[in-house]
């Protein structure tokens, strides 16, 4: 499936002599959250093929993951299990995003942050196994062997003829399919939605190439964090592109990419092509807290 391409038309980049171009991912099935889609691609098959019935997976209580894997379960045909981390939540009204997973019919379970450290441990994923019926289990974020996948086929040879591609980075999959379909001459650069150390020896293990980089100046503090100047560059950027961008990866994306063409990161003549990757439902969670803080809203 192909998704659009846009290019962005704004003072900076004119100034710079930076082209801008946006592939809009967040236009293909929004409810499965751009890149989302193409992580599931295929699991889903795979999970069909292997005679699966639910999908089992993590995430956190925001998380477009869970979101995303509730809404394929309902329109695939499967049940599916989230294992949410944070106890404290259970008994508690639900947000936006896990309300959402619960219309589409996803059975939520509220881990203690202890046992959700475990959901990579083998012997933690047996008994998950054996608790559950052997249900399909998909890993925090969709991030896997198939999801990368999935994700290589985001970009096409009508794309080799970009210098950089950019995209958001939480568990690495997008940053690993794009790195694996890049021509020979372009980077791949990742920003980074949360603070991690080690992140990039991290996805090393599991991407082999050396075309691609991190950004990691532009988490704002880490996953899920949002300050009163990223809620003001969101909410600019839908004014003036009519682009919608989400507060826990594509805004930060869109941000440090703005940035990096102002302070000279890419030099004059170079062609970009930044991967919306959805995240959009996070927005109505986002306002929540952001209403609760008496912080602006995003408006879009």
């Amino acid at each position: 499936m192909k998704s659009v391409t846009q290019q962005l038309r704004l003072p900076l980049l004119e100034r710079n002599k930076v082209e801008l171009y946006v592939k809009r991912e967040d236009l293909l099935f929004p409810e499965l959250s751009g890149n989302k889609y193409r992580k599931l691609k295929y699991n889903l098959e795979r999970a069909a093929d292997r005679g699966y019935k639910t999908l089992l997976t993590f995430g956190g209580a925001f998380s477009n993951h869970i979101h995303a894997t509730a809404a394929a379960g309902k329109l695939f045909g499967f049940k599916t299990i989230g294992l949410i981390r944070g106890e404290e939540l259970a008994g508690k009204p639900l947000n936006p995003t896990l309300q959402a997973a619960c219309d589409n019919g996803m059975q939520l379970v509220f881990l203690s942050r202890e046992a959700y450290r475990q959901k990579t441990d083998p012997a933690f994923l047996e008994k998950i196994k054996s608790d559950y019926k052997n249900p399909y289990i998909l890993p925090e974020g969709g991030t896997n062997e198939a999801a990368i996948a999935g994700c290589s086929e985001i970009i096409s040879s009508e794309d080799y003829q970009y210098h950089y591609i950019c995209c958001s980075v939480g568990t690495g999959g997008t940053l690993a399919g794009l790195a694996s379909a890049a021509a020979p001459n372009q980077t791949v650069l990742g920003f980074p939605a949360l603070k991690a150390e080690g992140l990039s020896k991290e996805l090393s293990g599991f991407i082999p190439s050396n075309n691609w980089a991190l950004a990691d100046n532009y988490h704002f503090g880490g996953y899920g964090k949002i300050n009163r100047e990223l809620i003001d560059f969101i909410n600019r950027f839908y004014k003036e592109t009519g682009i919608a961008l989400d507060p826990v990866y594509t805004g930060k994306l869109f941000y440090g990419i703005l940035e990096e063409v102002g302070v000279g990161g890419f030099k004059a003549g170079s062609k970009i092509l930044a991967i919306h990757s959805g995240g959009l439902q996070g927005i109505d969670g986002m306002n929540l807290k952001l209403r609760k803080k008496n912080l602006p809203l995003l408006q879009v």
